[in-house]
């Protein structure tokens, strides 16, 4: 009985001591990263010292006005980029009338070839960038089988690869050298809650943020000697016209509420859900996955997103 009592008691301090260090590897950090740095300490990142200008991509509504209008509140000059050339002119006024600062405007489609991205580097050259936000994107209409989504329109599958990935690396290629010369830039990447957990229905989205989380990463592991600070966001649901929620709450807030949280994270976090109820979101998904199996947390997830599929076709076949 002593033998086994003394096996036991060392399986017992064993399994302790593993717990202890998964509670120190991960829990602290998380907390630090998501409760006490953002909310107690801030960002240390001054914006304002990275260069005289930030370049905004998706800014004429939702999280990309949203950064526009921070970094335009903490005196950073804006180019912002995005399709709509008049909705830009109308953007660009409001921003510039109501922090003082200059706005310009390029208007091109993402969703286009090499050419955009000259456009933009003629429109931006001599221009000192200090902060990118790679935000434009696009999504799906409605959560969709791979098959009837490419079948309904084979175009979708290269435009939101080009919106979501091209983006990113054409535009961090633009920029990067530019601060990499000076030792000193941010560039912030908008990937999604839908890039690390489970998300059937809208594979070919979320396999596109599931990217933009893993070059971030590695870039940032690539360029940090060189002074680059480069984060992945990865907001849940926000309150904008691509998730088609209207009204603001604690789970899906506004994306000013979003956008002001997120940046209390840079310099904390690389890879960021950018606000605390879309951190627990994401925990409790990897919680169940750790706990019942990725396949119980997937069919879980796949059942709730098939009841917005429902819903989405029932309004669907109401308007036609």
């Amino acid at each position: 009985m002593d033998e086994n009592s003394h096996v036991l008691s060392m399986l017992g301090g064993l399994a302790i001591g593993i717990v202890g260090f998964q509670f120190f590897r991960k829990v602290l950090p998380w907390i630090y990263s998501n409760v006490v740095g953002p909310t107690v300490f801030g960002s240390t990142v001054n914006l304002a010292k990275m260069g005289e200008w930030a370049v905004v991509t998706g800014s004429t509504d939702g999280i990309g006005k949203a950064y526009a209008k921070e970094l335009a509140r903490k005196g950073l000059k804006l180019v912002l980029i995005s399709r709509s050339l008049n909705k830009l002119n109308d953007v660009s006024k409001e921003i510039g009338d109501e922090f003082g600062v200059e706005v310009r405007a390029i208007d091109v489609d993402f969703t286009g070839g090499p050419e955009i991205y000259e456009k933009i580097r003629e429109k931006t050259t001599g221009l000192d960038v200090g902060v990118l936000v790679n935000n434009v994107g696009i999504s799906y209409s409605h959560p969709e089988y791979f098959l009837d989504c490419y079948n309904a329109d084979p175009m979708f599958l290269n435009n939101i690869v080009a919106a979501n990935i091209h983006s990113v690396t054409h535009m961090s290629a633009l920029f990067l050298p530019g601060m990499i010369s000076k030792r000193k830039g941010v560039i912030i990447n908008l990937s999604s809650t839908a890039g690390v957990i489970p998300n059937p229905l809208l594979s070919v989205y979320s396999a596109t943020k599931a990217f933009v989380n893993k070059f971030s990463d590695d870039l940032q592991t690539e360029y940090k000697e060189h002074g680059i600070i480069i984060q992945s966001v990865q907001p849940g649901f926000v309150a904008t016209n691509m998730s088609k929620i209207r009204k603001a709450s604690v789970f899906a807030p506004s994306p000013e509420t979003y956008v002001k949280s997120a940046l209390s994270t840079l310099g904390i976090a690389s890879q960021t859900a950018g606000y605390l109820p879309h951190a627990l979101l994401q925990l409790v998904i990897h919680f169940t996955e750790a706990v019942f199996g990725d396949q119980f947390a997937r069919s879980l997830v796949l059942k709730n997103i098939l009841g917005t599929r429902k819903r989405a076709l029932r309004r669907l076949a109401k308007d036609q």
